[in-house]
């Protein structure tokens, strides 16, 4: 990196210094002023939406609010004759989908799971840094319901909070149970971490793929079920009974182009993300699939969104090169010791205070000019990961973070020897469907467990807490769905004709089709491709990505 040589060489120069300081201290009144300044929840552009159950209220997201008032892709003279019937089915196939088709497989009802990618692409598999759960001699669930309420300003459903850390445990047993291999010590308990806001280690770890291994864990589990699967198949509208009662989806095959009709007494949403929306232009850690399919679908149904304009930036995303941008460079490198630089060498920031303040912090730096550019024109700050072998020892890199080395030599960079440039990248939507602690939405035979609800989270997640979130809720919403699953019920589109009587309403409103299921690039900018429109008498024409 010839063209960081300066930069580097200061980074070089004051870090025997820095091994013996203590971070920068910041109060909370200075943590909230920065958020206010520099996070791009307050900064960003919003606009209020004007039908659905939070029209007039709350701000959205430019990007999500044309989403939401943007028409259906179904052909209005499209009739849903059912083609395929079920007791329950689940909308996505990450790993809050496939816990819970794990959690109905000794129900006696029939489960399909419908994924638009396949099983377990998703962003349970992007996941490195770990789950947190209150397994440690020293901690306690009612700590680590103190830490996340804290973390998340207050603002968390306290009651989805409590269900979240006092089943934190039995997650994790329930997952060795299946397989999956924790970090463990020489002694063979379990090893923790410190995670950004976290008052004691609570952090459980497989290196720093811990998303992929669980995911491999559940998705080994599922295929030797009985759920039926059905991979690459879009959901692209809910179906109700003429009342108020979900009965299904309409989903579209992306193979062979054709719409499905599914009669379900129970539908599951477990879609998870909106991170390739892509808001305000930044780059992204999400997988794919991640463009707020579930958020549209519910919405039009009547279910209310929480915090729609809540996300999380994670401040560690990788910002060179190219290829690698927006990639995630998990939290638990600053736990081991790395320390976050402006382009003098300066550490400006505790590096394990908050997710939020960490990412106002770094785009603070780069607005006041004190941020590294890169020959692309982005600009950065500097991660400093060979100070981890300096004062973990050698090999440590190695050791816990082999992905985050393979990742970077493949384009020449070395983080045992060479510091990484970060700039935050949109990670999490901490805001969605609103549940309740049986994960039942505000509509009869609809729930919805993992990324694509909000409340538990607050306005900022701690690390660790997501992961928690799709085992301890998947596992949840298949107990509530067994305890309270309705009788079938006609299969209609009628809520989609009564919202699109209200957008017909609307003097503008955009004129694409949600939900849009998958991203495309062109050039250097990012856009949205839009589902074609079905032919008459047919499906959705096949779409090439």
């Amino acid at each position: 990196m010839d063209w960081a040589k300066t930069s580097l060489g200061m980074v070089e120069q004051t870090r025997a210094e820095r091994m013996s300081q203590s971070p920068p201290a910041i109060s909370d009144d200075e943590a909230q002023n920065l958020i206010q300044e520099y996070h791009p929840d307050y900064v960003g552009n919003e606009r209020k939406i004007h039908v659905g159950p939070n029209a007039d209220s709350d701000a959205f997201p430019m990007e999500l609010a044309d989403l939401l008032e943007s028409d259906s892709p179904i052909p209005k003279d499209f009739k849903p004759n059912v083609d395929i019937e079920t007791d329950v089915l689940i909308i996505g196939g990450g790993g809050a989908g496939v816990t819970a088709a794990l959690g109905l497989a000794n129900s006696g009802l029939t489960v399909h799971l419908a994924t638009k990618l396949r099983l377990g692409d998703a962003n349970t598999v992007m996941a490195e840094g770990g789950i947190q759960a209150a397994l440690g001699p020293s901690d306690s669930t009612r700590r680590h319901f103190a830490d996340s309420y804290v973390g998340g300003h207050g603002k968390n459903d306290t009651d989805l909070l409590r269900h979240l850390c006092e089943e934190g445990p039995a997650g994790i047993r329930w997952l060795t149970r299946l397989g999956t291999l924790f970090d463990q010590n020489d002694d063979g308990t379990f090893r923790f971490r410190k995670g950004g806001g976290t008052s004691t280690p609570r952090v459980l770890a497989c290196r720093d793929f811990t998303g992929l291994e669980i995911m491999r864990v559940l998705k080994n589990a599922v295929m030797s079920g009985a759920a039926h699967v059905l991979e690459h198949h879009a959901a692209v509208e809910l179906t109700d009974d003429g009342k108020d009662c979900v009965t299904g989806a309409v989903l579209w095959n992306t193979q062979t182009g054709k719409l499905v009709t599914v009669s379900a007494r129970a539908v599951i949403l477990a879609t998870g993300g909106s991170g390739q929306l892509r808001l305000q232009g930044y780059p992204t850690s999400n997988h794919l699939g991640a463009t707020g399919d579930g958020l549209v679908l519910a919405y039009r149904q009547g279910c209310s969104l929480v915090f729609p304009g809540s996300h999380q930036y994670h401040p560690s995303g990788s910002s060179y090169p190219e290829a690698l941008v927006g990639q995630l460079v998990t939290e638990s490198i600053r736990s081991a010791g790395a320390q976050i630089l402006n382009v003098n060498g300066e550490r400006f920031i505790d590096e394990m205070t908050f997710r939020d303040v960490v990412a106002a912090a770094i785009i603070r730096e780069v607005v006041a000019g004190r941020g590294v550019e890169t020959p692309t024109g982005r600009r950065g700050v500097w991660l400093d990961t060979p100070l981890i072998e300096q004062t973990k020892g050698k090999d440590t890199l190695t050791k816990q973070f082999p992905g985050l080395i393979h990742r970077f030599k493949r384009y020449g960079i070395n983080p045992i020897t060479q510091p990484l440039l970060i700039y935050p990248t949109l990670h999490y939507q901490n805001g969605g469907v609103r549940i309740d602690v049986e994960c039942q939405t505000e509509r009869s035979g609809l729930w919805a467990a993992g990324e694509v609800t909000g409340g538990v989270h607050g306005t900022n997640r701690l690390m660790g807490n997501s992961l928690l979130d799709i085992i301890v809720f998947g596992r949840r919403v298949s107990e509530s769905v067994q305890q309270n699953c309705p009788e079938r019920g006609a299969v209609t589109l009628s809520r989609l004709n009564v919202y699109r009587e209200e957008l017909d309403s609307l003097p503008h409103r955009p004129q694409t089709t949600a939900p849009q299921l998958y991203p495309r690039v062109s050039g250097m900018k990012f856009e949205l491709k839009e589902i074609p429109k079905p032919e008459a008498g047919g499906g959705v024409p096949p779409q090439v990505i």
